[in-house]
């Protein structure tokens, strides 16, 4: 249930993760379910703790980048640095090195270092033609530290393609890209709506018209 509901109602997802804490707390996968739950609703401490016990009990290494977004939850990026520049980070796979570096750009964000934050970023995945799971993050990430750098023009074009990336529609891509562009973007379904509503109305005062 937690699995279920995390991604539309975090809270309640914790919630099951808690209840199945108070039953199997020496279960490593209960406390990563639990720690990931927190973590979902914004509770950092809570994710810390829970995804650090899960991984003394697990033995792996698993949701390095998590933890550090959550250092930065609690305003604390210089931890988060520190993490994604330990020993533990450059053994990540590939998709979980990709997101500890979205969250090192972040971290660079936060301490007010807007060229860092892009520098972070510029990695070989950054131009690769195939997309990847992580390519609509990866250049969200990128653009969005670019507007913080002042690089609008730059930033358009990254949230160009991460837009084209996004084919889940997960992030704000599109509308971003519009917002730099000076485009305003029409919901076609709406319009459309609209349009049959206005058909609607005519034709039943049409109708009345001729009754008369």
């Amino acid at each position: 249930m937690a699995g279920r509901l995390v991604d539309d109602d975090p809270e309640a997802a914790y919630q099951h993760a808690l209840a199945a804490r108070g039953r199997a707390a020496r279960v490593g996968i209960v406390r990563e379910a639990c720690g990931l739950a927190a973590y979902h609703a914004g509770l950092w401490s809570v994710a810390l703790s829970e995804l650090r016990a899960a991984r003394r009990l697990s033995g792996q290494e698993a949701y390095l980048a998590i933890l550090a977004d959550s250092e930065r939850g609690l305003g604390r990026p210089e931890r988060a640095l520190d993490l994604a520049k330990s020993e533990e980070a450059r053994r990540l796979p590939q998709a979980e090195a990709i997101e500890m570096r979205i969250v090192e750009s972040g971290a660079r964000r936060d301490l007010g270092q807007p060229g860092a934050a892009a520098l972070a970023l510029q990695v070989p995945e950054l131009k690769d033609e195939r997309w990847r799971p992580w390519s609509a993050r990866l250049f969200y990430a990128y653009a969005d530290a670019l507007v913080d750098a002042g690089r609008e023009e730059e930033a358009a074009d990254w949230f160009a393609r991460a837009a084209a990336a996004d084919r889940d529609a997960e992030t704000d891509a599109a509308e971003r890209y519009a917002e730099l562009e000076g485009l305003e973007i029409i919901d076609t379904e709406l319009a459309d709506a609209e349009s049959d509503a206005g058909t609607d109305e005519t034709e039943d005062v049409q109708g009345d018209t001729e009754g008369e």
